[in-house]
Formats: structure tokens, C-alpha cells, sequence
């Protein structure tokens, strides 16, 4: 139910393509930009810019880089962009528009366990 059209425009914004070459193609699927996909599009980092949220992000980007992805983490802190993906605690991690973990800080060593175990 999408009331005063908030629900209908939030559903909009996360159709978005998860591709870096605006295709709809997802983690695993056959074939995007000609290639192959498989592993992690994007991750976000969602917070509010606090010190704890802060260190998530720095953990998430520690955790990429120790697994040798070539994936950028982003640190989001607007909060009609966090809203968009439903999360009322943060930090929160998003990788490929789904919401994996909220609500704690997660050390480097266990946000690498998350995305190995996402298959990254």
C-alpha cells in the first residue's frame, strides 16, 4: 500500500539497475556488460554518521580489500536513502540492494565471514 505515494516511489527506487552498465542483471546470473557476473555489484554502508557507523564503513571497505574484490563501498548516511531499504538501526551493510546485516557493528573479520558466505 503505498501511502501519499511514499511505498510506490521507494518500490521505484529499488528497481534500480544493479549493474554498472544499467542493466537489471543480478549476482549470478548468465551474462552482464558482455561478461560473466558473478560475486558482489555493489555494498553500502548505511549510517548516520556517527562514530560507530563511521568504523562499519572503514570495517567494510578493510574486509573488501582483504578479500580482494574490486568492488567500491559506499557510505550512505542520507536518511530518506536508508529508509528506502527499510532499516530502522544502524549501521546496516547492503550488498546488492539487499539488507544483510543492521543494527551491530561488525568487525573486518566478520564482515569478510558475511561476504564469503553471500559467495563473494
Amino acid at each position: 500500500m503505498a501511502l501519499f505515494g511514499i511505498g510506490k516511489k521507494n518500490e521505484e527506487e529499488r528497481k534500480a539497475p544493479t549493474c554498472c552498465c544499467g542493466s537489471d542483471a543480478q549476482a549470478g546470473e548468465a551474462a552482464c556488460c558482455g561478461k560473466a557476473v558473478s560475486g558482489a555489484l555493489s555494498i553500502k554502508v548505511l549510517g548516520a554518521g556517527c562514530k560507530t557507523c563511521h568504523e562499519q564503513y572503514e570495517n567494510a571497505q578493510s574486509a573488501v580489500q582483504a578479500l580482494g574484490l574490486n568492488v567500491e563501498v559506499e557510505y550512505i548516511t542520507d536518511l530518506k536513502q536508508v529508509m528506502a531499504y527499510g532499516v530502522m538501526s544502524m549501521p546496516a551493510i547492503v550488498v546488492n540492494e539487499q539488507v544483510v546485516s543492521m543494527g551491530k557493528l561488525l568487525k573486518a573479520s566478520e564482515v569478510e565471514k558475511l561476504l564469503h558466505s553471500l559467495g563473494l
